[in-house]
């Protein structure tokens, strides 16, 4: 038996066919049956593979650091997440994946492999002292080509020295990219034109009078501030135009949104402005927006305004004035495996609302289901206890209503009309959707964390298409108690009007809208979002997502 080396591509090791050539010289001094053990196992793939393998690790140097592929598996997770969401009522197998990729325990993971992969463990010895003279001013000249771009950085004067000095930077813009320029330096010149004495308005001029490279001498502030992005999402609960914003600090730099647009907040450091990105938007410079503390004082004062020049609405609404609607911080709530986030539909009497919500639960009824209202009336002819209302005494419901058992209630015509919290609990925790079409005011109450419903502001057209639609389907009026009529025109203004104060007080809190403009497809709008809300990672209050 002849010995034959491999190559070290998946062949024997060099040493291991010395060891074999041995062996075979020493045949006539070794037991034969020791010796053919020993040749079977020198000459195995699984031993030659195996000593490959340390052969490959030992040469490794000892100070080579051995780094993770990448440090943000979660955001990665998260991507994949709303990714599969869309395709979970398709393949079962995403919906599996998508399900797995939520537990717990494999989320915990790829938290603690982020943590340690952000790390680094190695230590850092301090930087070399380097000994300046204290009486010689640091000069550092930065150039910087001029395209259609804004520069992204904001300008001031110094209200002690008089100088001209960096306010900002904007996260994205070309300053922020250079690397070169921080909040703090001190502006010496701008294209070889010395700015002091000049005002910021004078150095823009020179900026936008200036052509191809720009060239700034600065003098290097003490600190450079941390310009690291926040994680922070907002919902914008106003419409915003900063070319119409007579204090923003440069009309240029400003980030125009609407309500309802989710921004992405980069920065907070300024008290009065801060950076933002609409959402999705994560090549772009970053804008300045209204800080939530400028825009409160922004409302507070037109308030004020309108109440001394008696422009003030007369009209006793229990909307908390205290509350006052600029940003509310947001996150992705991921829909979990049997738990249903409750729809609600609000709008304004006479929409519709109430017709969608019977269509939706008509739908399936084993999935979406309403509570039973109670309420102190007397029973009608042809209503049954416990289908249209839960009839109780005045007395048994104002003591619930004291015991604070009612998500909502209210009166109407001298009869008590509410919903039981229990009710919609019971629905939720059965594992079925809860549909709900309360007064617009109970929102308050039922917009919290344990509930996390989906709310839809049903609304109505135009008047003149609300007048065509209604005529056309032969709708009876809501405003009749026997629904004996159709709608007059001065209840179509009503309806109009009521939704626009609805839409002014409690627009802000709705997931989406319906214009019902055509009962049919305003149905089918409403069962798409319905199937969205439980199927889709949407964007929520932060303080509802664990």
């Amino acid at each position: 038996m002849t010995a034959v080396a491999m190559a070290s591509d998946g062949g024997y090791d060099p040493v291991i066919s010395k060891l074999i050539t041995s062996l075979k010289e020493a045949e006539s001094l070794t037991d034969e049956k020791d010796l053919g053990f020993l040749q079977n196992l020198l000459q195995s793939k699984e031993l030659n593979a195996l000593v490959n393998v340390h052969s490959k690790v030992a040469k490794i140097n000892k100070d080579d650091r051995i780094a993770p592929l990448l440090s943000a598996s979660v955001q990665i997770l998260m991507e994949v997440l709303e990714l599969l969401a869309p395709r979970c009522h398709i393949s079962p197998l995403c919906k599996e994946v998508f399900h797995l990729l939520q537990t717990p325990h494999l989320q915990s993971i790829l938290f603690a492999h982020d943590a340690i992969a952000q790390k680094d463990f190695y230590p850092h010895l301090p930087d070399i002292p380097v000994e300046v003279d204290e009486d010689e001013e640091t000069i550092k000249i930065v150039q910087l080509v001029k395209s259609n771009e804004p520069l992204g950085a904001t300008i001031k004067t110094d209200e002690e020295t008089g100088k001209i000095i960096i306010a900002r930077i904007m996260h994205g813009g070309a300053a922020d990219r250079s690397g070169l320029i921080h909040v703090g330096d001190e502006v010496i010149e701008v294209n070889n034109i010395n700015v002091e004495g000049k005002t910021p308005s004078d150095v823009l001029s020179i900026l936008q009078n200036s052509e191809g490279t720009i060239t700034f001498k600065l003098v290097p502030s003490d600190g450079k501030l941390d310009q690291r992005e926040s994680k922070v999402r907002v919902r914008a609960y106003f419409d915003y135009e900063p070319e119409n914003d007579p204090y923003i600090p440069c009309k240029e730099a400003g980030l125009g949104f609407q309500r309802g647009d989710i921004l992405h907040i980069v920065s907070q450091d300024d008290s009065y402005w801060w950076q933002a990105r609409k959402e999705g938007e994560k090549t772009t410079r970053a804008g300045l927006i209204p800080s939530r503390a400028l825009q409160e004082r922004r409302i507070l004062h037109e308030r004020t305004q309108k109440e001394t020049n008696g422009d003030a609405k007369t009209e006793n609404d229990d909307f908390d004035r205290e509350m006052i609607a600029t940003y509310e911080e947001v996150a992705k709530l991921y829909p979990r495996p049997g738990v249903f986030r409750p729809i609600i539909l609000i709008g304004a009497p006479g929409v519709g609302r109430n017709e969608l919500k019977r269509r939706l639960v008509a739908r399936d009824p084993e999935k979406y289901k309403s509570p039973v209202p109670y309420t102190t009336r007397p029973m009608r002819p042809g209503e049954v206890a416990g289908r249209e209302y839960l009839f109780v005494t005045r007395e048994k419901m104002e003591a619930d209503i004291a015991a604070c058992k009612f998500i909502e209630h209210g009166e109407y015509k001298g009869h008590l009309y509410g919903t039981a919290a229990e009710s919609v609990k019971s629905i939720v925790n059965a594992g079925c959707v809860c549909v709900l079409g309360p007064h617009y005011q109970a929102l308050k109450s039922l917009r919290t964390a344990q509930l996390k419903p989906y709310i839809v502001h049903i609304r109505p057209p135009t008047y003149e298409e609300l007048k065509k639609s209604r005529t056309k389907a032969r709708a009876r009026s809501t405003f009749d108690e026997n629904n004996s009529r159709g709608f007059t025109d001065e209840e179509f203004m009503e309806m109009i009007k009521s939704d626009e104060r609805i839409n002014f007080l409690y627009g802000h809190f709705c997931d989406d809208e319906i214009v019902n403009d055509d009962l049919t497809e305003a149905f089918e709008k409403l069962v798409n979002l319905a199937n969205k809300c439980e199927s889709e990672p949407l964007w929520a209050p932060a303080s509802w997502v664990q």
